[in-house]
């Protein structure tokens, strides 16, 4: 499971079947402190968000598995959204 920020709306004028009322957003991963970790992604929501939020995705084969059928096309999908996050402060490098 991955954490991610919710950035932009994909639209698109054809898409799979087992796809359709999916909406696909562009989602920008996240490490565990909520930074920015690598270039966004195009996510299938299953759950309906919205720009500014965080969620939870899914990746590899288990995102199909989050929908109803299981043999959806789909490397990622979003299924949950966090409303809050309590960390514990990073520690300090031993030896320096």
């Amino acid at each position: 499971m991955n954490l991610g920020r919710v950035v932009g709306n994909v639209v698109v004028s054809a898409k799979d079947e087992g796809l359709n009322g999916f909406p696909l957003l562009l989602v920008q991963p996240l490490t565990a402190y909520g930074e920015p970790k690598g270039q966004p992604i195009i996510v299938l929501d299953r759950i309906g968000v919205g720009p500014g939020e965080t969620v939870m995705m899914e990746t590899s084969r288990e995102a199909a598995f989050a929908l109803r059928h299981p043999l959806v096309p789909t490397d990622c999908s979003i299924v949950g959204k966090v409303d809050s996050m309590h960390l514990a402060p990073r520690r300090k490098p031993r030896g320096g």
